[in-house]
Formats: structure tokens, C-alpha cells, sequence
């Protein structure tokens, strides 16, 4: 799916920005279950979906953005910290709820950090896995960002 197919799903307000999205969940007597549906929870299809799991408070990981890519991100279990920034703003989420997760559009640099020790974070991903979308360089990322202002 490319980047405008999914635009057309949710309002521009919605794709463009930063935004911490509830998921629709269902409790009963025996469990919670909560429901991501590409297109309807979210705004793209979910072309990747991986997990991070084993951490401790000490790790690390994030460190880059993404050009074109798309990321909804859970904290599926335990905690963490995600510090974002996109525009020149700098954001940071605590998620540790199943219930809701965090929109993260392209070019929004990202780090996440202080997992619990029971961590698990589930990221859904508009795309498969391509290097060549990362920027991984954080001046260059600045530099993008500072143009990416300009034009918006």
C-alpha cells in the first residue's frame, strides 16, 4: 500500500501527526481483548508486524526515523518510555496499557528506553522492512525535518 492510499482512510489531522490512538477493547469474566484492524484502528495497512521483547531498563532502542514508513506502537506488556520528535517538537509517551498505542508518522525521529523487565512492545508497520527508508543519522534527520517544516 503506498502512503496515499492510506491517507485517504483517516482525516490528514489524524495520518500527518503524532497521536496516541485507544484501542477498542473487550472485557470479560474471563480476559480483556483489545483489537487492532489495519484501515479502521489504524490508519494504513499493517504490512510488518514485530515485537520487542527481553529488554531491561538498561537497553536501548530506536535511534532512527523513517522516511515513508508508517508505525503504530503498543506496549503489549510492562512499560517503557518513547520519546519522539517530529517538526522540530519533541514528545515523550510512557505506554504501559494493551488498551492504546502511539501513531507515529514518517519522519519522526524516535528512542525508547526504561523498559520493565517484563516489556513487550508490539509495532505494526505500514511497510516490509526496507534499509533504505531509515535515517539513522541524526543530523540528517535534523536536516530533513527543518526542510519538512518549511513546506507544511
Amino acid at each position: 500500500m503506498t502512503d496515499s492510499n492510506a491517507r485517504g482512510i483517516f482525516p490528514p489531522s489524524v495520518w500527518g501527526e503524532i497521536k496516541l490512538l485507544s484501542l477498542r477493547s473487550f472485557d470479560h469474566h474471563s480476559g480483556v481483548l483489545s483489537v487492532v484492524e489495519s484501515e479502521i484502528d489504524i490508519p494504513f495497512l499493517a504490512r510488518r508486524i514485530y515485537y520487542l521483547h527481553g529488554l531491561g531498563p538498561d537497553s536501548a532502542r530506536g535511534g532512527h526515523a523513517h522516511v515513508n514508513l508508517v508505525q503504530f506502537m503498543v506496549a503489549i506488556a510492562g512499560s517503557f518510555t518513547v520519546e519522539l520528535e517530529r517538526k522540530g517538537v519533541k514528545r515523550e509517551f510512557q505506554l504501559n496499557s494493551p488498551r492504546e498505542g502511539i501513531l507515529i508518522p514518517p519522519l519522526t525521529w524516535r528512542e525508547l528506553h526504561h523498559f520493565s523487565d517484563d516489556a513487550v512492545c508490539l509495532v505494526l508497520a505500514s511497510d516490509l522492512y526496507m534499509e533504505d527508508d531509515y535515517i539513522r543519522d541524526y543530523e540528517e534527520f535534523s536536516k530533513i525535518s527543518s526542510s519538512d517544516k518549511e513546506t507544511t
